[in-house]
């Protein structure tokens, strides 16, 4: 079994790679140019892009902490 912290640092990443390729391969394309994220800049496309990424890892989190609760 991995350690928390471990874990945790799992959990980030992959929610960080799944909610940029979410936002990048999926949104990106479809958004107004004021929504899409420009290189080097603080703009909303990089402030969706964060929410996107913390939404997933909640639901990563969720997720695994309702499977620990399960276990007997």
């Amino acid at each position: 079994m991995r350690s928390p912290t471990v874990r945790q640092a799992a959990q980030a990443l992959a929610a960080v790679l799944l909610g940029n390729a979410v936002y990048f391969l999926l949104l990106w394309p479809r958004l107004p140019a004021s929504w899409q994220h420009q290189p080097f800049a603080f703009d909303r496309g990089l402030v969706l892009d964060f929410t996107l990424c913390v939404g997933v890892y909640l639901l990563f989190h969720r997720f695994a902490t309702r499977r620990r609760h399960r276990r007997p």
